[in-house]
């Protein structure tokens, strides 16, 4: 990996001369108060290394007359310098291979001199970095693709389930109620059988009250008419005989009563609604019990597809142990990026920038005093574990800073004016 061992900075933004040979490995703090000179040692690194398009718009120091010169040693000799009216760019490489801004872009990572452009990404678009590098972008965009689809799918599900339970539960029953709907048609139908045969009743009582009365007739015509009693007597006999057949026939007659089948048809409707409301309560638990089925199924479903995210990530060669994307977001240790610490934010965006240029050790990163004393040590102790470079800067002046800048100069030291010369540092 290519990291900066020597820089000279000279007339650039509000750098008199500077001179600084970072750690190779661990963070490097440049420090200072405020307006002295901290983030125009970033941008000039930048300037040198990334090309033409991280040139400041106001390079040259405000009130120098000499243009800005920038000279940097990297870890395998090779020699990047920026000096002249134009500020022409020199690379020197010590195999003596044609060297020039090609050959710089194959190390320098464009995120490792503006992190910020990284840090300041929506938490999409740095998982989608993070996806890309690792290569598995799309597989993991298709099963987030199923697995939305089964959420929303089992969402609505749950809430049909969970409506149709509370509307079957808030609904009637009537334990008394018959298991089928009754037909007025039979009720009816059975009221007219029984008035039928009570019809027939009547009928016979009639006829035992005319014979009774014919009797009488009889019986008088016969005192009256002695004369005829020869030919009445023999009508008599009959008619005695037919009255005791249809009195033994009326004896033991009972009317039945169509009051209780009146009622019914009377009440048909009532009992029929309370049918139709125990089918329906019915017909309402056996569908939230089917949907409450499907909602099993489709969490299932929708776990298996979360299992081969998380296989597929596990499986990944990620640039940070924790490293994963969760619905879309970058995440550390199971925390998005808002809820992580500066210490682990800075890890995770210096880990990304190794992955996507092995060849590029370091970054640089501007503005740490946000973070304690405490924070940058952690941070230190995990660059040097990786083998990683950080040029920072950081408002203070305290001992945790490898330099103070203070009015353009490395405090303490002001050098002397001198001729600069080709492959010298």
């Amino acid at each position: 990996m290519m990291k900066i061992n020597k820089l000279e900075i000279e007339n650039v933004k509000r750098v008199k001369a500077v001179k600084i040979e970072p750690s190779e490995n661990g963070l490097t703090i440049i420090g200072g108060r405020n307006n002295q000179g901290k983030t125009s040692v970033l941008d000039s690194i930048a300037w040198a290394l990334g090309g033409d398009r991280y040139r400041p718009s106001q390079a040259v120091r405000e009130g120098s007359v000499i243009p800005p010169h920038l000279h940097i040693v990297m870890s395998n000799g090779l020699e990047v310098e920026r000096k002249g009216k134009n500020s022409d760019l020199k690379v020197t490489d010590p195999t003596g291979k044609r060297a020039g801004q090609q050959l710089l872009n194959e190390f320098v990572e464009e995120l490792a001199i503006d992190l910020p452009k990284f840090m300041e990404a929506s938490s999409r678009e740095k998982a989608e970095v993070l996806l890309k590098i690792i290569g598995v972008g799309p597989q993991l965009k298709e099963l987030e693709v199923q697995e939305n689809d089964l959420y929303n799918r089992r969402r609505a599900i749950g809430q049909i389930a969970d409506q149709k339970a509370k509307f079957a539960k808030e609904m009637p029953y009537y334990p008394d109620a018959p298991k089928e709907p009754i037909s007025a048609s039979e009720l009816i139908r059975a009221q007219q059988k029984i008035l039928a045969k009570n019809g027939e009743n009547q009928r016979k009582r009639l006829n035992a009250a005319v014979l009774s009365e014919a009797r009488k007739r009889l019986v008088q015509k016969v005192e009256d008419l002695r004369a005829e009693l020869a030919t009445y007597s023999q009508q008599l006999a009959k008619t005695e005989r037919d009255l005791e057949c249809a009195l033994k026939s009326a004896e033991d007659l009972h009317d039945e009563s169509t009051a209780e089948l009146e009622q019914n048809i009377r009440d048909i409707e009532v009992i029929n609604e309370k049918v139709r409301t125990n089918l329906n309560k019915e017909k309402a638990e056996e569908d939230a019990d089917a949907h409450r089925a499907e909602y099993d199924t489709m969490t299932a479903k929708l776990n298996d597809v979360r299992q081969k995210k998380i296989d597929l990530l596990k499986n990944a060669s990620l640039p940070l142990p924790g490293l994963s994307v969760e619905n879309g977001e970058l995440t550390y240790n199971g925390h998005r990026w808002d809820s992580m610490s500066g210490s682990e934010q800075l890890k995770v965006s210096t880990a990304i920038v190794r992955k996507l240029n092995p060849n590029c050790g370091f970054v640089l990163i501007d503005k740490l005093e946000q973070m304690d004393t405490e924070t940058l040590q952690d941070f230190g102790t995990w660059l040097e574990q990786e083998g990683l470079q950080a040029i920072a800067t950081r408002v203070s002046t305290g001992g945790e800073c490898s330099i103070i800048i203070e009015d353009g100069y490395v405090k303490g030291e002001v050098p002397q004016k001198k001729e600069w010369k080709a492959g010298e540092f």
